[in-house]
């Protein structure tokens, strides 16, 4: 049975309100919680990005809700060896209910260091060797390890997972599906593409997790529902691999003006009929996912979770 989580998004509030947000999602009935890791936000409207490996320690302690980051980038800002360790400490803070979502990165984080942002084909080679790494070090004991791009020297967590962290692998195309089914324990995509589910299950992903997010923003004026989304996530419309190569949020504040209202109105579900909120997620559930975080964006954060605790998540449950 599918399970339905909250979509907590670093890029566009405050550490305090994503707490907050935390506590009324578990109260609204979500059983789960999501989380972005960002340097920077998309644009400068969104305007925060705190460090998710903080805020993950906080939500430990302000909630019981388990916790997956989609996704943190274990390759080029940190090191898979620092990546582990924040992970296991996570996964023990919250008693065993994390996961780790990785992916291959965006250039907007990830050239911040000054290194080479490397092809596509490279970084999932990368993350492939950065996964093996990280799954050698959860296992507390003592690790060294020559490989292409990574070395570790004699590295150990002597505070480790108590059981299995699930490495969850992101991919948006047949090629990343096939690499998650081949790697990781789940897959994580944005759009409810059974095709894409089918390439994962064929590529090794039998019997493991299909996880996605989607953003919508709930609000009894739909108008004013579609200004904000085009206000401060244009870039969620943006096109090809944009989203992984543009370095900088000024750079994707102008690649999202070409992004029109109308294109919003008509992509991202907008407004209070709670029918349009339920096709949303079932679209999800449709296509074979096993988990659906859903983000509301902008300010009016008590109506959605008023809304989607007593109408959308009592449907989606029945």
């Amino acid at each position: 049975m599918t399970e339905y989580g909250y979509f907590l998004s670093c890029e566009e509030f405050t550490p305090a309100e994503l707490i907050d947000q935390a506590r009324r999602a578990q109260q609204a009935g979500f059983t789960r919680l999501a989380i972005s890791d960002h340097f920077h936000p998309w644009n400068d409207r969104q305007g925060n990005s705190p460090f998710v490996w903080s805020m993950i320690g906080a939500l430990s302690q302000a909630v019981s809700l388990p916790v997956t980051t989609l996704v943190t980038c274990p390759t080029v800002r940190l090191h898979p060896a620092v990546t582990a360790q924040a992970a296991a400490t996570s996964s023990v803070m919250l008693g065993g209910r994390f996961a780790l979502g990785v992916g291959t990165g965006e250039a907007l984080n990830e050239h911040v260091l000054g290194d080479r942002w490397p092809s596509f084909a490279e970084r999932a080679e990368m993350l492939e060797e950065a996964v093996d790494v990280m799954r050698k070090l959860f296992t507390g004991k003592l690790v060294s390890h020559r490989g292409r791009h990574y070395s570790v020297d004699n590295a150990r967590l002597y505070t480790a997972p108590d059981g299995p962290l699930p490495v969850l692998v992101s991919g948006f195309g047949p090629r990343a599906a096939e690499v998650a089914g081949r790697i990781g324990d789940g897959f994580v995509t944005m759009s409810p593409d059974a095709d894409l589910v089918g390439a994962f299950r064929e590529g090794g992903g039998a019997g493991k997790k299909v996880v996605g997010g989607v953003k919508v923003c709930w609000s009894t004026d739909r108008d004013k529902a579609v200004d904000a989304v085009h206000r401060l996530w244009p870039t969620e419309l943006l096109p090809g691999e944009l989203a992984q190569v543009l370095p900088t949020p000024a750079h994707f504040e102008q690649a999202g003006e070409l992004v029109t209202r109308e294109m919003i109105a008509d992509a991202v579900t907008c407004g209070d009929e709670v029918e349009e909120h339920l096709e949303t997620v079932r679209g999800y559930v449709r296509a074979g996912f096993d988990e659906v975080y859903v983000g509301q964006i902008g300010s009016d954060q008590e109506a959605f979770f008023d809304a989607y605790g007593g109408l959308v998540l009592p449907a989606l449950n029945r």
